[in-house]
């Protein structure tokens, strides 16, 4: 399927949107990349949801910034901290889209990837209008009982060998618990960093040589629990 312009505010967002083979309607899924941005990887995420159901599509976050990526980056990672800004609008700009397409009953969740993983997490409490959200591996905030408060259910994954979120696991399965939000949160213990991406060439060999390396084992039962949690939500 092909690549799309999606209009956000003053500016055209890049996508890639895949549909499911057959008649709709089907429910919706936003898939927010990691620090590499709009990849193969990514593309193959839209390809897969796509395959089991649902309209699906991957914005590209960086495409409708003027600054270089290191300073993208860098102005993401400040959103999401203060959960508002940019980023956010977009995403509500793709949510939208897809929602208001005759194909989609307008049933949307939404899953993140590391700096993804973190939009999705904040989108789960503020945005009212995501059903679901599932978060691998992006960061948990300190606040996040009080943040998840009235949250959407959450599906988490994350890996025992992820040093970057050490804790995280635990923290938001705390915070889902206390809020008394339905959630299915697992820490895989063979598993690192971004174990549910498979990059290619160059930012494949660089997270390789950092331990953020894809992990078939994990990554297989991370998705059939997605499946399963999504399609009570959103189907």
């Amino acid at each position: 399927m092909p690549e799309i312009r999606i209009t956000a505010l003053d500016h055209a967002l890049s996508a890639y949107l895949c549909l499911p083979s057959g008649e709709g309607p089907w429910p919706g899924v936003v898939v927010l990349h990691d620090l590499a941005g709009q990849t193969a990887d990514s593309r193959r995420h839209v390809d897969w949801f796509a395959a089991n159901g649902y309209v699906a599509v991957a914005p590209d976050l960086y495409s409708g910034r003027k600054a270089k990526r290191p300073f993208c980056i860098l102005a993401m990672v400040r959103e999401t901290a203060a959960r508002r800004g940019p980023a956010f609008d977009d995403i509500e700009a793709v949510r939208s889209a897809i929602s208001d397409r005759a194909d989609c009953t307008g049933k949307i969740g939404v899953i993140g990837f590391c700096m993804g993983g973190g939009f999705a997490l904040v989108l789960a409490a503020t945005n009212r209008k995501f059903l679901a959200s599932s978060i691998n591996y992006g960061p948990v905030p300190n606040d996040a009982e009080a943040l998840l408060k009235g949250a959407c259910p959450v599906i988490g994954s994350f890996g025992a060998h992820d040093y970057m979120m050490k804790g995280a696991a635990s923290r938001l399965e705390t915070a889902l618990e206390i809020n008394g939000i339905e959630h299915d949160v697992k820490e895989y213990p063979d598993a690192g960093h971004a174990f549910l991406n498979s990059h290619d060439g160059a930012v494949g060999w660089v997270m390789a040589r950092i331990g953020m390396r894809y992990h078939e084992p994990s990554a297989a039962d991370t998705r059939a629990r997605i499946l399963a949690f999504f399609g009570r939500h959103l189907h």
